[in-house]
């Protein structure tokens, strides 16, 4: 299978592509992606040169961009894309509050255009990864299901439902053979320290104040990113197009306890905590009743809450020149080598083939 990657340096988008190249060695791999300042194609070293991979810079708001990277696989290997699944997006619920124009246009605009040029090229499957944020946020009770109505509380949120909701247009209205995937809170490796683990992790490395919105109450289910690449993969493989599935770690906990788990962990006072303001539309409570995916897809969560957060934590403590270089922007420089250096090789090719 030809699949096509929106978003693949990013922190889930990058584990994917490791995860496919892995476990699916007959298939191969376009990854666009713009490199906005989450995506880092340090991520995807290890795959560099990998004949059955191909790296494409463009925004998938670019209906020009997104025709390169279908391109590119023909170019590749003689044969059009079957498959896309849909990474690419503005996820940083902070940022979407302070200015929500580029949610809009990477979140929807750029879901529609990819839809588009999916249809044209005939792909037989789609895949939209979404969130539980566009559920809204629940009491203490129950979980999110499939058929939960959509009710964001954030611009970013209600950007995601948006796009989601296109995807669904498409297969209503023209028979387009689209799913969508919602997964509570991913951690893993990878994952850029603008969201919690990775945050509290790289400030109480550095003796810094953990900031905590609220009273840290705010509860979320966590799911490891390597469960919720299954998860993505077992929909591309074995879903049902036009349906939703659902993925969660079965692992609530409110924020503050997790902070408090991540400095037992790494051995720092919990005197480096800060509360700090709420943020605006702050949603109480996710969790994800994933009973469709266990029962249609024969998905299971295979790491625990405990156990997925030191493996975390070994993560970065193993990595603290990709954390450091991240955190300083010198991540950023990486692109602007290889690039250089790859567009070097294609003049020089083009010099012979003239």
């Amino acid at each position: 299978m030809i699949i096509l990657i929106t978003g693949g340096a990013g922190f889930i988008g990058s584990n994917f592509v490791h995860h496919l190249l892995r476990e699916h060695p007959e298939d191969k791999l376009v990854n666009l992606d713009l490199l906005t300042y989450a995506g880092n194609l340090e991520n995807l070293t290890e795959v560099e040169g990998n004949e059955r991979y191909r790296f494409v810079q463009s925004d998938v708001a670019d209906p020009e961009g997104v025709e390169r990277a279908f391109a590119a696989a023909e170019e590749a290997w003689g044969s059009p894309v079957d498959a896309v699944v849909h990474f690419a997006a503005e996820s940083h619920v902070d940022r979407s509050i302070e200015d929500a124009s580029a949610f809009l246009r990477t979140n929807v605009i750029g879901t529609q255009v990819l839809l588009e040029a999916a249809r044209r090229h005939g792909v037989e499957r789609f895949v939209q990864v979404s969130t539980d944020e566009v559920y809204g946020s629940l009491t203490r009770m129950g979980a999110f299901t499939e058929e939960s109505p959509i009710a964001p509380n954030s611009p970013y949120a209600a950007s995601k439902a948006a796009a989601d909701l296109m995807v669904r247009a498409a297969w209503k209205t023209h028979g387009f053979p689209a799913l969508i995937t919602r997964c509570s809170n991913n951690y893993g490796p990878y994952q850029f320290p603008e969201k919690l683990i990775p945050l509290m992790i790289a400030n109480a490395l550095e003796g810094k104040p953990l900031p905590v919105y609220g009273d840290g109450q705010n509860v979320r289910d966590w799911i490891h990113v390597e469960d919720h690449c299954r998860g993505i993969d077992l929909t591309l493989r074995r879903g049902r197009p036009g349906e939703v599935y659902n993925f969660g770690g079965h692992a609530e906990r409110p924020n503050l306890e997790v902070v408090r788990t991540l400095l037992r962990i790494l051995d720092r006072p919990e005197n480096l905590i800060r509360f700090v303001p709420d943020r605006p539309g702050h949603d109480r409570r996710y969790a994800m009743d994933s009973s469709k995916s266990e029962r249609e897809l024969g998905w299971r969560p295979r790491w625990t809450f405990e156990e997925g957060l030191e493996s975390t934590v070994n993560w970065y403590l193993s990595h603290q020149d990709w954390l450091e270089r991240v955190r300083s922007g010198a991540y950023r420089e990486y692109y602007t080598r290889m690039y250089d250096r790859r567009e070097d090789w294609l003049d020089a090719l083009r010099g012979k083939e003239s």
